[in-house]
């Protein structure tokens, strides 16, 4: 991932603004999108800390994804606590079980790597539902607030604003750096001092907090929450080909991505309802083969062709 510049953090503090008035000329099914929109560039923006800079495809996401969503759950069906106290309490969790998962899991790479955060999810949500079957005597929850679309868009917009402005900090940083030089040769970087183990997990740690915050903010939007809504692995493979559609190179790429897949994704969940995986699986193929780094690194090297023809 390139270092963020003033002027991308300018343009990004600008879209900010502007997108906070987005509720207020919008209403009913569009304003829907716009929230299922803000999920997913909070989410794949998050996903792109981690993954952009290492390379590391990673599938965890619908886990810390659901825990966030069913600790808001749990705390406030069961324990009457209060939604900003889980608010809090859920990402930390999260971010905790994510600690403890890069310590153990991020010295692989590649396909190993890949097919242990796609299984994370799974299992979670198997271990849940294992919990509530046998222990607690019921399957779901019920979440009850007063909170409407308007209010969880502009949370999910603060949450975006701050993964934004915390990866650019990053990206200027010296971890940073090291991300940038463990994505190009983690061999070359363990040889030059960099702690490669602790760098991924910092960065795959904040990942987990973002998506478990996201997870909570949506939860009184489910109302009723039970294992197989939260944990959910095509959110996983969703948030994964959003962030390469736009582009993994860029922060701001994931942005480019989600806006137009989420359009084309709901219409093609209300006219082929029963294709829509076909659909995310020939969409991650195209992905790959047509578009490797996204339609910003695409633009980018239309651009670079473009100078050097006015340079000869």
């Amino acid at each position: 991932m390139k270092p963020s510049s003033w002027s991308e953090l300018l343009i990004a503090t600008l879209l900010v603004f502007l997108a906070i008035f987005i509720p207020l000329i919008s209403n009913g099914y569009w304003l829907s999108i716009a929230v299922t929109a803000m999920m997913y560039i909070a989410l794949s923006t998050s996903w792109a800390l981690f993954s952009g800079p290492t390379h590391y495809i990673s599938l965890a996401t619908g886990a810390f994804y659901g825990v966030g969503g069913y600790l808001v759950g749990t705390g406030m069906s069961d324990y009457q606590l209060s939604f900003w106290l889980m608010l809090a309490i859920g990402p930390i969790v999260a971010a905790l079980l994510a600690l403890l998962i890069g310590i153990a899991t991020l010295r692989l790479s590649g396909v190993y790597f890949v097919i242990f955060t796609l299984g994370l999810a799974e299992m979670i949500r198997n271990l849940v539902s294992w919990v509530q079957n046998n222990f607690l005597g019921s399957r779901g929850l019920y979440v009850f607030t007063d909170f409407r679309d308007q209010h969880i868009y502009w949370m999910l917009l603060s949450v975006a604003a701050l993964v934004y402005l915390f990866g650019w900090i990053i990206n200027r940083s010296r971890l940073g750096f090291a991300l940038r030089i463990i994505g190009n040769d983690e061999t070359v970087a363990r040889h030059v001092g960099i702690n490669t183990a602790w760098a991924k997990v910092i960065l795959f740690t904040s990942t987990g907090f973002f998506a478990a915050l996201v997870g909570a903010i949506l939860a009184p939007r489910w109302s009723y929450i039970e294992p197989n809504i939260v944990f959910s692995p095509q959110l996983s493979f969703l948030v994964v080909i959003m962030a390469l559609l736009g582009g993994s190179g860029r922060l701001w790429g994931p942005l480019v991505g989600v806006i137009p897949f989420t359009i084309l994704w709901e219409l093609t969940s209300i006219q082929f309802p029963n294709q829509s995986t076909l659909v995310l699986g020939i969409a991650f193929l195209l992905i790959v083969y047509v578009l490797p780094k996204g339609i910003v690194g695409r633009l980018e090297q239309l651009r670079a062709k473009i100078q050097r023809g006015h340079h000869e």
